[in-house]
C-alpha cells in the first residue's frame, strides 16, 4: 500500500500518467450502482464499513486504493463535480440525499487525462530572481532614475535581456513598472518611441496608461493600444484588400435583430427558445436577462468555434441527455442562420476583429508592423487569438508581465498556460518576481499568501507594518449579514469601500435595501462569458461595465460589485459577502451551452479559488469576509488562525472549519430544543437510550452549522453515515422547518 507521502509527491509530478483523482473515476465506473459521497470516500480509503461488507465492495479494484485524508480526497471530489466530471444525482424518494455519478466527460478524462496538466501547482516553477554585480552597477548609473525602486522592479525596469517575464504580485506596482522601462528605453537606450508597442486588455488600462507617458517627453509617440484597437487600426487601413463590401462592429442592436430573425425562420418564439434552453428551470433572472444571457451564449458559441476552426456540430458538446441535445441542436441551426446573415450584411464581432487581421497578416506579411520593442500588461488573461498575433508581430524584444495568482477568465478564453509556459516557448528567457506588496497591511497579506498556499507561489511581502482589521463574521441569515454591513455603511468614514459578491444574485438584493435607505451606490456586475474573448473592441474586459464607478455617500465612495468586475481596483474596506460553499466554488452556471462546450483550458476548482483570493487582495486596511450558515472550504484553518491572530502551523493541511464555542442565539437554542425533542422521542420509540440516537455535542454542531443536505450532514462529527440513512431525512426537515 501506498502511504500519503507517496501520494502526495505522486499529484506533485505533470509526467504521471495516473493522478490521484483519476483513481476517484476509476472507483465511479467500477461501482454496481451509484453511491453517495461518504460510501466512496470509505471504499477508496480502505474501510470496512457495514454497507462496504453488505455489498462485498471490498472486493472492488478501487477498494483501498486511494488511502489519503478524508478531507484531501472529499476537496478531489468536489473538483470533480465542479469541473464536470462527476455529476451529484437526486433520488425522488429522498430530495434530500444525493448519489455520485460519473459524467461523458468524466469518461473521457479517463481516456485522456488532461485535468491534472491543468492545475498551476503542477506546472509552474517560480524562480528566485537573481541581483547580479552588474545589475547593482547599473542600478548605481541610473540611481536618480530608480529612485524609489525596489531592486527587483530596478531589474525589470533596465534588463537588457530580449525576452522577459515580469511575475508582479497584487498590488506589487506593475503597471509603473511598465511605464518606467518604456521611459526607461526611450531616454537612455535611443529607442524610437514609434517602434515600442504596449499592449493591454480594457480601455481604463489603455488610457491611464496614455496618461501617464503623456508626462514623459517623446512617450506620447508610443503605440498604445488593447488587441482589439490594434487590429481595428490594421483593418482600417488595409480595408479594400481585406474585405469585398464595408464592414462593421456588430452592435447590440445588431445582435437583438439578428437572434430575432434567426428565431422567426426556426418558428420559434422567444419564450420557446428560452424555455429549451433554459429547460424550464426556476431562476432569478427576469425574461429580458434569460433573453441576454441566451443572446449572448449564442454569438460566443459562434465566436468560440470559428476561433478554433472548427464546425458547429453535436460531437462537439459532451452530453447524453436528449433535453440537452435538443437545445444544442437549437443552437447549431441559430448560429448557422446568424453566421448567413453577418457575411452577406458586412458585420464581424469583436471575436472577428482579432481573427481577420491574422488572416490579412498571415497572408499578406509585408504589412506586418514592425516594432523593436512589444510590452504586454495583464500577460495572464491572453488566450490563443491574441498569442497568434502577437507570434505574426515576432518582436525581438518582448516584456511580459502578470500574475498567474490573478487568471480569472478561463472560462472566457483565457489560457493560464501562456504565463506558466512562457519560459519554454521564449527560451532563453529572464523571469524576474515582483513579491513586495504596497497595497495591503502585513495581517491582509499574510492571509491571501495562506489563501493560495498551495499554488506554490513565493509568498508576497508587505510594505507596510501598520496594523489591520480583518473580520470573519457568521450570520444567522443573509438578511443578518446584509443588516450587518447597512449598518457599518452608516458609520462616518472617508475612505473607499467595496461591496464584493461572487454573484450578481448577491448585490441585486442588497443593492435594493441600499436604495431603501437612500444610500447612493454604483454597481458593477459582470458581463456573462458569451463575449468570448477576455475584452472587447472597446477594450472592456467587462462588457458595458468596465470603467471603474464610484459615487459619493457624504464623504465616503462605495462601489458594488461583482469580484470579476473590480480586478485592478482597490480600496481601504472590502466587504466579501456570501462566503459559503454555495459561491465559493460558485457551482451554479446561467450558460448551459457553455457548459457542454469542450473548454479545456482551465481547472474550474482553482480558478474559483483565485477568484477568492483576488476579492481579497483589493483589501488595503479593513476586510470583512461574511457568510451564513456555512462557510466556503476555501477559508482554512491556517486562514482562521490569521485572523485570530493564532500561531500558525505550516504543516497543516486540512480545511476543516474550526470547532466553535461561541453560546447559541435564541434561533439556534430553539433549533437545539427542537432537535433534542425529536431525539428523546426517537429514543422512547426505539426504547434506546437518548445519546444511542445522536449525541449532545452532534447535536450542537447541527445547530450551528445548519446542514443543507445529506452531503452537508457528511461533515457533521459522530453521526456516520447509516445514522445518516436512517435519521437523516428527519433531521434536515427539522432544519428547515426552523428556518
Amino acid at each position: 500500500m501506498k502511504n500519503e507521502e507517496t501520494l502526495t509527491s505522486e499529484s506533485n509530478l505533470s509526467t504521471k500518467p495516473n493522478p490521484p483523482y483519476l483513481k476517484i473515476l476509476q472507483a465511479l465506473q467500477e461501482l454496481p450502482f451509484k453511491t453517495g459521497k461518504k460510501t466512496l470516500i470509505d471504499i477508496l480509503r480502505g474501510k470496512e464499513t457495514q454497507k462496504i461488507m453488505e455489498n462485498k465492495f471490498y472486493t472492488l479494484k478501487s477498494h483501498n486504493s486511494l488511502p489519503i485524508l478524508e478531507q484531501e480526497l472529499s476537496e478531489q471530489i468536489e473538483t470533480l463535480i465542479l469541473n464536470g466530471l462527476i455529476k451529484q444525482v437526486a433520488i425522488d424518494t429522498n430530495r434530500f440525499m444525493k448519489l455520485l455519478e460519473i459524467t461523458p466527460k468524466g469518461i473521457e478524462e479517463l481516456n485522456n487525462p488532461t485535468l491534472y496538466k491543468k492545475q498551476i501547482s503542477h506546472s509552474f516553477n517560480e524562480e528566485e530572481t537573481n541581483i547580479t554585480e552588474n545589475d547593482l552597477t547599473i542600478f548605481n548609473e541610473f540611481k536618480e532614475f530608480l529612485y524609489n525602486y525596489n531592486l527587483e522592479q530596478k531589474k525589470a525596469i533596465t534588463s537588457p535581456k530580449s525576452k522577459i517575464l515580469c511575475i508582479a504580485g497584487a498590488g506589487s506596482g506593475k503597471t509603473s513598472v511598465l511605464i518606467k522601462r518604456i521611459e526607461f528605453l526611450i531616454k537612455y537606450k535611443s529607442i524610437n518611441p514609434e517602434k515600442i508597442l504596449a499592449i493591454t486588455f480594457t480601455r481604463k488600462a489603455k488610457n491611464e496608461m496614455l496618461n501617464r507617458l503623456s508626462k514623459i517627453p517623446e512617450a506620447e509617440l508610443v503605440n498604445i493600444h488593447t488587441f482589439n484597437s490594434f487590429s481595428e487600426k490594421i483593418l482600417q487601413k488595409y480595408n479594400n484588400q481585406i474585405y469585398d463590401k464595408p464592414t462593421n462592429i456588430l452592435t447590440y442592436g445588431d445582435k437583438i435583430t439578428i437572434l430575432n430573425l434567426a428565431l422567426n425562420k426556426m418558428n420559434l418564439s422567444k419564450q420557446q427558445a428560452l424555455n429549451i434552453y433554459f429547460q424550464n428551470k426556476q431562476t432569478f433572472k427576469t425574461p429580458e436577462q434569460q433573453f441576454n444571457i441566451f443572446l449572448n451564449d449564442c454569438f460566443f458559441i459562434r465566436d468560440y468555434f470559428k476561433a478554433k476552426n472548427k464546425q458547429i456540430q453535436e460531437s462537439e458538446f459532451i452530453t447524453t441527455e436528449l433535453k440537452h441535445k435538443t437545445s444544442i441542436r437549437m443552437i447549431i441551426e441559430l448560429t448557422n442562420i446568424i453566421e448567413a446573415y453577418m457575411r452577406k450584411n458586412g458585420l464581424r464581432t469583436f471575436g472577428d476583429q482579432l481573427l481577420d487581421t491574422i488572416k490579412f497578416l498571415t497572408n499578406n506579411p509585408q504589412h506586418i508592423p514592425e516594432f523593436d520593442h512589444i510590452l504586454i500588461d495583464e500577460y495572464q488573461d491572453i488566450n490563443s487569438t491574441q498569442i497568434q498575433l502577437l507570434n505574426l508581430l515576432n518582436p525581438e524584444n518582448l516584456f511580459a508581465v502578470g500574475d498567474p495568482r490573478q487568471s480569472i477568465y478561463g472560462w472566457r478564453g483565457s489560457n493560464i498556460n501562456y504565463i506558466l509556459n512562457f519560459q519554454n516557448q521564449h527560451n532563453p528567457a529572464e523571469t524576474i518576481t515582483l513579491t513586495k506588496n504596497y497595497r495591503s497591511k502585513k495581517q491582509i497579506i499574510k492571509l491571501i499568501n495562506e489563501s493560495i498556499t498551495h499554488m506554490g507561489f513565493k509568498d508576497l511581502e508587505s510594505d507596510s507594518t501598520e496594523s489591520s482589521n480583518i473580520h470573519l463574521l457568521d450570520f444567522k441569515s443573509e438578511d443578518e449579514e446584509h443588516d450587518f454591513i447597512l449598518n457599518q455603511l452608516q458609520k462616518p468614514n472617508n475612505k473607499t469601500t467595496f461591496i464584493l459578491a461572487r454573484t450578481n444574485n448577491q448585490l441585486n438584493e442588497l443593492s435594493k435595501k441600499l436604495n431603501q435607505l437612500e444610500i447612493k451606490h454604483l454597481m458593477k456586475t459582470d458581463d456573462n462569458p458569451a463575449n468570448g474573448n477576455t475584452n472587447n473592441g472597446n477594450g472592456n474586459r467587462n462588457g458595458n461595465n468596465n470603467n471603474p464607478l464610484y459615487s459619493s455617500i457624504s464623504n465616503q465612495d462605495l462601489t458594488l460589485a461583482t469580484i470579476h468586475s473590480i480586478k485592478g481596483l482597490e480600496a481601504d474596506t472590502v466587504f466579501l459577502i456570501g462566503c459559503t460553499t454555495q459561491n465559493f466554488p460558485c457551482r451554479g452556471s446561467e450558460h448551459p451551452i457553455i457548459e457542454m462546450v469542450k473548454v479545456e483550458e482551465y481547472d474550474k476548482e482553482e480558478e474559483e479559488r483565485r477568484l477568492f483570493y483576488v476579492a481579497m487582495s483589493r483589501a488595503k486596511t479593513n476586510l470583512y469576509l461574511t457568510y451564513s450558515k456555512k462557510p466556503t472550504y476555501f477559508i482554512k484553518d491556517n486562514m482562521i488562525k490569521i485572523i485570530k491572530n493564532l500561531p500558525v502551523s505550516k504543516n497543516q493541511t486540512s480545511t476543516k472549519k474550526e470547532e466553535t464555542t461561541q453560546p447559541l442565539t435564541n434561533e439556534d437554542q430553539n433549533l437545539n430544543n427542537k432537535l433534542k425533542s425529536w431525539r428523546k422521542e426517537t429514543a422512547t420509540e426505539q426504547n434506546l437510550p437518548a445519546y444511542c440516537i445522536i449525541n449532545n455535542k452532534t447535536i450542537e454542531e447541527i445547530t450551528i452549522n445548519k446542514p443543507q443536505d445529506f452531503h452537508d450532514l457528511e461533515k457533521i462529527h459522530g453521526i456516520g453515515e447509516q445514522k445518516i440513512e436512517k435519521y437523516g431525512s428527519q433531521i434536515l426537515r427539522i432544519i428547515e422547518e426552523n428556518e
